[in-house]
Order: structure tokens, then sequence, then C-alpha cells
């Protein structure tokens, strides 16, 4: 496959990830808690990164929250922004470790937590700053709240359903990240 087919194949489905990132949440719209508890956004986003590679991971995830905000008035601004990040960050994590690590299903797992890690991190970072240059504070109990308690249903699924979505993407050699 040349180049040049791949990059457009790269881009037809980041375009298709982007799309249902931008459509999941209307399958938790009507209670806005569980949308909240299952992160259906993160989801493309990170098939986005392991499938394409990190930088159209970084693109979608970076662009679906205020793209969504936009479009569809959700999620408000203050989610939105910190949000933006800390996709971007799944989709780095996760398209530059799948890329790095040797290929296997514990890896396909590794690659997974760790950018659900390092994105909620990313996530607490921007929300710190963004409540910074405002009056209100953003103490540990709010991020440990925002990042992990209330998001372990989400969590669950996501580690449940990526890795068995990526080994079948895989089998049929639907992978363009290498």
């Amino acid at each position: 496959m040349t180049t040049a087919n791949v990059n457009i194949r790269r881009l037809t489905w980041s375009a298709i990830w982007l799309a249902l990132a931008l459509v999941l949440p209307f399958l938790t719209g009507q209670i806005p808690t569980v949308g909240s508890m299952l992160c259906p956004m993160h989801i493309p986003v990170l098939l986005c990164g392991f499938t394409c590679g990190w930088p159209w991971g970084v693109l979608v995830g970076f662009v679906a929250p205020p793209l969504r905000m936009v479009l569809f008035g959700m999620p408000p601004m203050m989610v939105a922004i910190p949000m933006a990040f800390e996709l971007a960050a799944y989709g780095f994590v996760s398209g530059l470790l799948y890329k790095k690590l040797p290929k296997s299903k514990m890896n396909i797992y590794v690659t997974l937590i760790s950018a659900m890690v390092i994105g909620r991190l990313v996530w607490g970072a921007v929300k710190f700053v963004m409540m910074g240059l405002s009056t209100s504070a953003f103490p540990l109990s709010a991020f440990i709240a925002g990042a992990v308690t209330t998001a372990i249903p989400g969590i669950i699924l996501h580690i449940v359903l990526i890795p068995l979505i990526v080994m079948l993407l895989e089998k049929h050699k639907l992978i363009l990240n290498d």
C-alpha cells in the first residue's frame, strides 16, 4: 500500500472516529449523569489513537469536545476545554505506546490503561489551571471524584470493550498505526 493510500485511510478512519465521538454521547444524553459515568466520547478517541496513530488521535481528541459543544451545545465550555486536552492526551498516548510496544494482548491493556491515567492527569491539570483563574478552588477530592469515582463504570467499559475492538481490528488488518 502506498503512503498516499495509507494517509487517505487514516483520514477516513479518523473522520469515522470523530463522527462516533460526536454521536455516541446521544446514547446517554438523556441522563447526563450516565454520560459522565460511561464517557462515550472517549471510546472513539482511544480507538483512533490505536488505529491511526498519535497525530490523528491527538487531532480527533482535541477537536471532538469543542466541536460537539458548537454543534450540539454539549458539553458546556467549562467541561469541553479540559476534556479536549484529556482526549488529546488519550489519542497521543494510545497511538504512541501502541506503535512503540511489542504487539501483544497484554500491551493493548498497558497502552489503554496508561492512556487513561495520563489523560485523567492532564484533565486534572487543565481543570486546576482553569479553576485557579476563577475564584473557585479545585481540591484533590474534586479531582478524584471527577477523574475516578464518577467514571468507574466508564473505566470498566473501556477496559472491556476497547481491547476487544483493537484485537478485532488487528485480526482484520485494519490497524494503520505503524
